[in-house]
């Protein structure tokens, strides 16, 4: 990707390196396409090329874009006072993250690390306070994303009120293979250490390690350059069979 920026695997955070002089002004040929505005380099638009765990942006910095992952996957995590780390949302391609600052939140609330290569593209926030502001197909794109975010974080506090730890598990797996978005799912899901599997779901290491060995043994997931998640897992969070304990 000629206009695409690479990040240092050195640094801490992300880091842009412009390969050269790059046109931040995009001439309209035609009507607004909101996936056309994502995926070009242009008005305060740039387009992050991540390693694995790299970090774009810690809790505590200034807040003052908004992110979209065009390819990848992006972990977002907080740190209490008392120093202790929970994984807060793990986000894939087409999801938004970073918009905090649209309402005037002045520093970032988590820490946004890649979880492998990823392309993710940077709008500075005038500039998405504007296309918002002057394009409505951009806007109902983004209006879906944040109900699709307020009734999946719904989601989230009532399974880990009310469901057991292997059932929020398996539902943390299909919602990484995407199972239940439009479109073919993933069967193959980013690497994820079990330790940030625990984060997600709540509970230990050796719980998760217990659970993902039951998954493998009914064949509901499987190791096979990379873990491969069954739609038949849809079998522990709402059982069909009365067998299944």
């Amino acid at each position: 990707m000629a206009n695409a920026y690479p990040l240092s695997a050195e640094s801490r955070t992300a880091t842009m390196r412009p390969p050269g002089r790059i046109s931040m002004e995009v001439k309209r040929t035609g009507p607004f396409n909101p996936q056309t505005f994502l995926a070009q380099v242009g008005d305060s638009r740039t387009i992050l090329l991540c390693q694995k765990h790299q970090i774009l942006f810690a809790q505590g910095d200034t807040a003052n874009a908004v992110f979209y992952i065009q390819e990848g996957w992006v972990k977002l995590t907080v740190v209490s006072p008392q120093g202790k780390e929970a994984v807060v949302a793990i986000l894939g391609s087409g999801d938004f993250f970073g918009e905090t600052c649209l309402a005037g939140q002045p520093v970032c609330l988590a820490t946004a690390t890649s979880l492998d290569a990823s392309t993710i593209v940077r709008i500075d926030r005038s500039t998405m306070n504007r296309v918002l502001y002057n394009e409505p197909a951009f806007s109902e794109l983004f209006m879906l994303h944040l109900m699709t975010r307020n009734i999946r974080t719904q989601e989230d506090l009532v399974d880990q009120l009310f469901n057991s730890a292997e059932k929020r598990l398996a539902r943390t797996l299909l919602l990484l293979a995407h199972f239940g978005k439009e479109g073919k799912p993933e069967l193959v899901i980013p690497k994820i250490s079990q330790e940030t599997l625990a984060e997600m779901v709540g509970t230990t290491r050796s719980r998760v390690s217990f659970f993902m060995g039951r998954f493998k043994k009914r064949g509901f997931i499987e190791y096979n350059a990379g873990l491969h998640v069954h739609k038949s897992l849809f079998n522990v969070v709402v059982p069909s069979s009365p067998g299944y304990s």
